[in-house]
């Protein structure tokens, strides 16, 4: 078992005291935003999207994600990788599975969410949640497999006492962060910190027009939380570039010149050239 990305993880986030968690969506995304940040979030949203060019309703076979990940370490082997599960890929068993073979290809942490399938993205209507004993036979099944990974349990209640009613029982079997998904109300973390025990760590999701208002990392750090998932920066800054660069080049009658574009055929080259370096140490 590799568990050294888990132990780093765990320290850095007790130095920093909160850490911003930056949502990629493939191989270059990640590449891109780990020149600015030191965490990434492998999300479900975004890979569901660019692989497969579908909703983020549970299409994600767990082999995919966990060959993704592994193709990440390898470009980027000293960031931080939080890796999206959705709620285990179904069963005990595959969660476990997927688990494992996380942490030996070097994934960081792991979220584990308790939505019933079809799920939907987290700011999204129309979600539904498992029973907490089914949620909490995976959760235990995470944990039971994992050595030094760091695990986030994910609610999607929409009403905030049952959240917390659900955070606290994942807390107690083990879970080292939690998260109710989509608060409409900033003012809602100070509710849940108050009610989760303080070794827990709690985490927020942010999403451009999702259900959290924005909020800056200052004001989530004086709320005592310790993880900012940004979940789709990357993502829908490139389908506006892509946009907007088909209509340039429409608009140019398909000229393309070193000005066509803010990024050089030099600039690329070298980004993937680094990476090249950083897969073969």
């Amino acid at each position: 078992m590799n568990d050294q990305y888990g132990k780093t993880f765990r320290k850095r986030l007790t130095q920093v005291g909160i850490l911003p968690l930056i949502g990629v969506y493939d191989l270059m995304s990640a590449s891109i935003a780990a020149k600015h940040f030191e965490a990434i979030f492998c999300s479900g949203y975004g890979f569901s999207a660019s692989q497969y060019g579908l909703p983020d309703e549970g299409f994600i076979t767990w082999t995919d994600m966990v060959n993704y990940v592994e193709r990440v370490r390898t470009i980027l082997p000293d960031t931080h990788i939080v890796v999206d599960i959705d709620d285990g890929y179904g069963d005990p068993n595959i969660a476990s599975t997927v688990v494992r073979k996380l942490e030996r290809v070097g994934a960081s942490a792991v979220i584990l969410e308790d939505q019933k399938r079809p799920k939907k993205c987290g700011h999204l209507p129309g979600k539904e949640l498992l029973e907490i004993n089914t949620y909490l036979s995976r959760l235990n099944a995470v944990l039971d497999s994992k050595d030094k990974m760091y695990v986030i349990a994910r609610t999607d209640s929409p009403n905030i006492d049952e959240g917390i009613i659900r955070a606290n029982r994942y807390a107690e079997v083990g879970a080292d962060a939690i998260m109710i998904e989509g608060l409409t109300d900033i003012s809602q973390i100070s509710r849940i910190r108050e009610s989760i025990p303080e070794k827990v760590s709690i985490t927020v999701n942010l999403i451009a027009g999702g259900k959290t208002p924005p909020v800056t990392l200052e004001d989530l750090k004086s709320l005592k939380v310790n993880l900012v998932i940004y979940s789709t920066p990357c993502l829908f800054a490139a389908h506006a570039a892509i946009d907007e660069a088909m209509e340039k080049m429409i608009s140019s009658d398909l000229i393309l010149t070193e000005n066509s574009s803010k990024i050089s055929l030099k600039e690329s080259n070298e980004l993937l050239s680094q990476n090249l370096k950083s897969s073969m140490l």
